[in-house]
Order: structure tokens, then sequence, then C-alpha cells
């Protein structure tokens, strides 16, 4: 099957997949849904993509199988909508740290990374339970752990856009620009 290269405009295309990675609450599923709109093509969530598969939550996964298990689900899903027609992924957070998946991202798409400050983060990932990594402790000083580790492997991303405390569209905006530099007429 060939991939549908994504329309920027009437006149340039992007020729890969776009895969938005980072941490927890950077904005990869809501700027990712509204990048794929403006651009004209499907998005997909992996995390979403590996409960419908699974048939049960990332907690339910993370509780009963563990994180080893999610991981390899993960691993398949983003495998196999990386072979499907081009588009916007969204990643969970640990994704890009595992080394073949990053390969395979940054082999097949274009990846960004959604920086976002520690402060912002935190504010954002409380709101919700539903991150079965930040339930093992104090949330902020596990984020912080977090980020000292995974901010480094982030930075191979192909792009890096910082995800401020601003509307998804400015973030959207400094997607789309930061695309310029792939595509061609």
């Amino acid at each position: 099957m060939t991939k549908k290269p994504i329309r920027y405009s009437a006149n340039l295309v992007i020729p890969k997949t776009v895969v938005l990675v980072g941490m927890m609450g950077a904005g990869k599923s809501s700027i990712g849904w509204r990048l794929a709109k403006k651009l004209g093509v499907e998005f997909h969530d992996s995390d979403q993509e590996v409960e419908r598969a699974a048939g049960c939550t990332v907690n339910d996964i993370f509780e009963t199988w563990g994180e080893k298990a999610f991981r390899d689900a993960e691993r398949r899903v983003i495998q196999r909508l990386l072979s499907e027609p081009t588009q916007v992924i969204s990643t969970g957070d640990g994704a890009f740290i595992d080394d073949d998946i990053r390969a395979l991202i940054n082999g097949k798409a274009i990846s960004v990374w959604l920086r976002a400050n520690p402060d912002i983060l935190l504010e954002r990932v409380v709101r919700r339970d539903t991150r079965p990594l930040l339930h093992e402790g104090d949330p902020k000083e596990i984020l912080e752990g977090m980020i000292e580790k995974r901010y480094p492997i982030y930075s191979e991303a192909n792009i890096i856009v910082d995800s401020n405390d601003d509307a998804h569209d400015a973030t959207v905006e400094r997607v789309m620009e930061s695309l310029k530099d792939y595509v061609y007429d």
C-alpha cells in the first residue's frame, strides 16, 4: 500500500506520518487531533489503540500484566499504525524511550517532541487518575525523575516544539511551522 502524503496546503505535501512524542500531560492527544484535522488526515492515539486491541484500559493492562506487556502491545500497535497511510499519531510517554520504537518512528515518520516544563506537566497530570506510573509515590518526585531520564531521549526527535500553557491552536501552529522543513512541492 502506498502511503498518502499529508497535504499541508494546496501546493505543499508532507511525505510521512507525523508522530507526537513526549511526557504525559504534554498535550500529545489534544494537539494531535487538532493537527490531523488541520492537515486533513486521520488521527490515532496509540494508547487508545492498545486499549481497543486489548479490550481493557491501560491501567488494567499495567495492573494485570505489568508494564512490559503494555510496552509489547504498544510496540505492535505503533508498528501497525506506521504501516498505514500517512496520518498523525500520538504516543504514550514511554513509547519513544524504547530503543526499538524510537528507531521505528524515526525511520518511518517525522517525530515531534512536544516539550513542556515540569510545572505545566504536573498541573495537567494530577487532574486525572489515568497515569499508572504516578501511582507509586509522590507524583511530583516521580515526574521529575522521569523528566531527568527521558528529556535527553526525547531530544532525539526530528522536531522539538514547546507545549506551553497557551491555547492548543498556538501549539498546533508551532508544529505546522516546524513541519515546513519536511514539505515538498
